[in-house]
């Protein structure tokens, strides 16, 4: 029994130095502190931020206009060739008047038959050798037959088609002598210049679009340039169909590279900023519906709640949270926490290749 006693007395005063000799130990060590992560960080960067929407669009003439006569006749002469550009006022086309002028001739010699009549009965009423009634008669018959050449005038100014504006004239399809009715199409006549180009965005933006707003366009036929123009008139309703506003502007057109019914690739400009911050997309940590950003200051991380803007190649604009010049983390964010101490980490110059023996 004593010796049992012996040994359990040994054990413990075995056990309590170890313990003694640990904390010991441990007291003399230093005490390790949260571990420091490699990280890499960027400074947020002031540039201007362009709010810009996409859209479809259809390009049309500046002014558009079948040629057709007015009465039916024989095509006398055309005068255009197709495909030609036409000046205002130029004649296109002529029917066969041949009939008409020789209306025209008759009624001319008839009123000046009249007119003299009526010169001759004034100088007779003067004198009272004919009544007032004789004197209306003549005045009467005067105005009717020169009523008459201005209406035949009027007939033959219709047997010449003219152009009502400048523009470019299209293919015809009729040629001299076909007998064509009042109507008939002859061909298009269209203003290029400039051009028309509808599109529509959605109402959402209608409070963000104004009269004067420019808008670049692209199309397939010359994908490496643009075209740009102006907005100069919004349609007042909004379809009810799609939610979206009939936009339509004007298109410069200089060269007729462009042709009415392309299809166009529209950019319209919505509203600038001068100085927006502008941060790595990587930099970004996604929480719910939030946004945060790790920023380094003074070798720790914090977590701050960011509002983002609009987005471009791999960058993301910053409204709140991050003024320019702060340095945001970009490599490292999965294991940081809000408070980390931090080590910025630089990129690795690219090894260069080893000099030639010469």
């Amino acid at each position: 029994m004593r010796s049992l006693i012996t040994r359990i007395a040994l054990l413990l005063a075995l056990v309590s130095g170890f313990a003694l000799a640990q904390s010991a130990k441990d007291a003399k060590s230093p005490s390790k502190g949260p571990p420091i992560l490699p990280v890499k960080a960027v400074a947020a960067k002031v540039a201007p931020a362009v709010d810009e929407a996409s859209a479809v669009g259809t390009l049309r003439a500046d002014e558009s206009v079948v040629i057709r006569p007015e009465i039916a006749g024989r095509i006398a002469e055309i005068r255009f060739e197709e495909g030609q550009r036409i000046a205002r006022g130029a004649l296109l086309a002529t029917l066969d008047a041949g009939e008409a002028k020789a209306q025209l001739a008759s009624a001319a010699a008839q009123a000046k038959l009249d007119a003299q009549r009526l010169e001759r009965a004034e100088d007779l009423h003067k004198k009272n050798f004919i009544s007032p009634q004789g004197l209306d008669e003549a005045r009467s018959n005067a105005a009717r037959s020169g009523a008459a050449v201005r209406e035949i005038e009027a007939r033959l100014a219709k047997f010449e088609l003219r152009a009502p504006f400048a523009g470019v004239i299209g293919l015809r399809s009729l040629s001299v002598g076909a007998f064509v009715a009042a109507g008939t199409d002859i061909a298009r006549l269209e203003k290029m210049d400039q051009l028309k180009m509808d599109f529509r965005v959605p109402e959402s933006f209608i409070s963000r679009v104004r009269l004067g707003q420019r808008v670049k366009a692209a199309v397939d036929a010359y994908s490496n340039q643009d075209f740009t123009g102006a907005i100069y008139a919004i349609e007042p309703g909004i379809d009810e169909g799609t939610r979206t506003i009939l936009l339509r502007a004007r298109v410069a057109n200089p060269n007729l590279k462009l042709r009415p019914g392309m299809f166009a690739r529209v950019n319209l400009q919505l509203g600038k900023r001068d100085k927006a911050v502008w941060i790595p997309e990587q930099a970004i940590v996604p929480k719910g519906r939030d946004s945060f950003v790790f920023r380094v200051a003074n070798g720790r991380a914090d977590m701050v709640r960011v509002q983002v803007g609009i987005r471009k190649a791999g960058e993301v604009e910053v409204t709140s949270g991050i003024a320019g010049g702060e340095l945001v983390v970009t490599d490292g964010t999965l294991r940081l926490f809000p408070g980390a101490a931090v080590m910025l980490m630089q990129d690795k110059p690219a090894a260069s290749a080893p000099a030639k023996k010469g």
